[in-house]
């Protein structure tokens, strides 16, 4: 690589192994919010640039900018009232910032002044902490999914938003604690910067006492910045001098050991997040099943083999999520009870999610409405979904293939999680086991080959229980190894 950056995958695998012990944190710059319809800080400034007698395309250091302004003005109420107008208008949350909301990430940095990611978690249904002013990081809201430390202030205290020359200059008497917090977590956590240039004199100076102080003993980093495209009226020339520019600034970031990934388009920025939500769930096995009718396997085969299941869901070192039906549903949950129960150091409630489906009707909505809600939640945070039987009494009390269960199958294919049909357990298992082994490539993209035969035997009625689950946990192991 003539850059020296870092690639998709190691970035991918690194950051994968420091969220499972949730030792990561994002550091979210203004770029990830420009999508969403704000302007860039350039864009920002072009009017008081303009009464300044100055373009703002040929400005370099826009801090400067804003401090000429307020220098000419002996205020700054124009500018404050430029981000209250920019940053309250209606805009749109990003895919980005869903996908971020919906990663295991407790911690969260900015230097942006907008409210976007605090609404996508909201929307996301997490409590959120939210950290605008020195003040609140003596205090701490109780139960919060994801703690956002927005060190350049917020959009609702204009007035306190580091914007000039002279805020920065008193940012390490006014918002130091911003600065001691910031500094603990470089050294604890690994950042992924987003959409943030690195021309931030704060943080430049934080870097530099923390590569001082820890040398080569510092913990890695990463960022993602675009590769130089010969666009507009650039010449061959200015393109050579920004790869050179690049280049040099890649090279300075492993000083402070910040590892940069190259991408063509900051679009890829969405496809390296949703790769890290697969990851972060892949561990999460969802079971999916009902069985009013035992047949093929008969009453007690098939509830000792779902309990078996659960039991090596469990100690193969994953995670068990059931909404499990009618006839088989406490199977599963006790064998992963009693193997979690067998090891003193395992905790119920980090390595399961049960939920027995209500069967009470709401005061308001459907009862259908309900269910539809629960297997979203419960399927969007697993890996892999495993289909076993699926059948229940029909309006003429014949047998019929549970239609619960083939919409827990098209929800899992719609999230990206991949479905593992045991149809060896016959009724709708057997019809899915059929659909995915019709198309493996659309079911397990890049992995067709590795499942190709275990998602075999797992339709054989003849290869019994143990096959069955050496196959399971072959497939589980092929995608998501520990």
């Amino acid at each position: 690589m003539a850059l020296s950056e870092i690639s998709k995958n190691v970035l991918l695998n690194n950051f994968q192994r420091e969220m499972d012990s949730d030792t990561v944190a994002f550091f979210l710059g203004a770029g990830m919010s420009r999508p969403s319809g704000y302007v860039s800080w350039k864009e920002l400034m072009r009017e008081i640039a303009e009464e300044l007698g100055l373009d703002v395309d040929k400005e370099t250091d826009l801090i400067a900018l804003a401090q000429f302004h307020k220098n000419r003005r002996r205020n700054r109420h124009k500018i404050n009232q430029h981000l209250i107008t920019e940053f309250t208008k209606d805009a749109t949350i990003t895919r980005n910032h869903q996908l971020i909301a919906s990663l295991p990430v407790s911690t969260i940095w900015t230097t942006n002044y907008d409210h976007l990611i605090e609404e996508a978690y909201l929307e996301a249904h997490k409590r959120v902490d939210v950290k605008r002013r020195p003040t609140d990081l003596a205090t701490t809201k109780p139960r919060a999914a994801v703690t956002i430390y927005k060190m350049h202030g917020d959009i609702d205290a204009p007035d306190e938003a580091v914007l000039t020359k002279d805020d920065y200059a008193a940012f390490e008497s006014k918002r130091s604690l911003f600065s001691v917090q910031f500094r603990g977590h470089l050294v604890s956590k690994s950042f992924l910067f987003l959409g943030y240039s690195f021309s931030d004199p704060n943080i430049d100076y934080i870097l530099a006492r923390i590569r001082a102080a820890l040398d080569d003993n510092r913990r890695e980093h990463y960022c993602v910045m675009r590769r130089v495209a010969k666009e507009g009226d650039l010449t061959d020339a200015d393109v050579e001098y920004q790869q050179r520019q690049l280049s040099l600034r890649i090279e300075d970031l492993k000083n402070y050991g910040i590892q940069t990934l190259l991408v063509d388009s900051y679009s890829e920025i969405t496809d390296l997040l949703a790769e890290l939500n697969r990851r972060a769930v892949r561990k999460n096995v969802f079971v999916s099943g009902s069985a009013d009718d035992f047949h093929p396997l008969g009453k007690d085969r098939l509830e000792a083999f779902a309990r078996s299941l659960g039991t090596k869901i469990i100690e193969q070192d994953y995670n068990l999520i059931s909404g499990i039906g009618l006839g088989i549903g406490g199977a599963v949950t006790i064998g992963a009870l009693e193997a979690l129960y067998r090891s003193p150091t395992s905790q119920l409630e980090e390595r399961t999610v049960l939920r027995p489906f209500p069967q009470v009707p709401p005061s308001s909505g459907s009862l259908g409405e309900i269910w539809e809600r629960y297997r979203q939640d419960m399927i969007s945070k697993a890996g892999f979904s495993i289909f076993l039987a699926g059948n229940k009494r029909g309006p003429t009390g014949a047998v019929v293939d549970a239609d619960g269960v083939f919409r827990e199958f098209e929800i899992a294919v719609e999230h990206g999680v991949y479905p593992i049909p045991i149809g060896a357990t016959g009724h709708a298992a057997k019809a899915l086991s059929a659909r995915v082994l019709a198309d493996l490539t659309k079911y397990f993209p890049n992995h067709a080959a590795k499942v190709q035969a275990p998602l075999t035997i797992l339709a054989d009625e003849s290869a019994g229980e143990a096959k069955w689950l050496e196959a399971v946990s072959n497939i589980i192991k092929a995608i998501a190894p520990k």
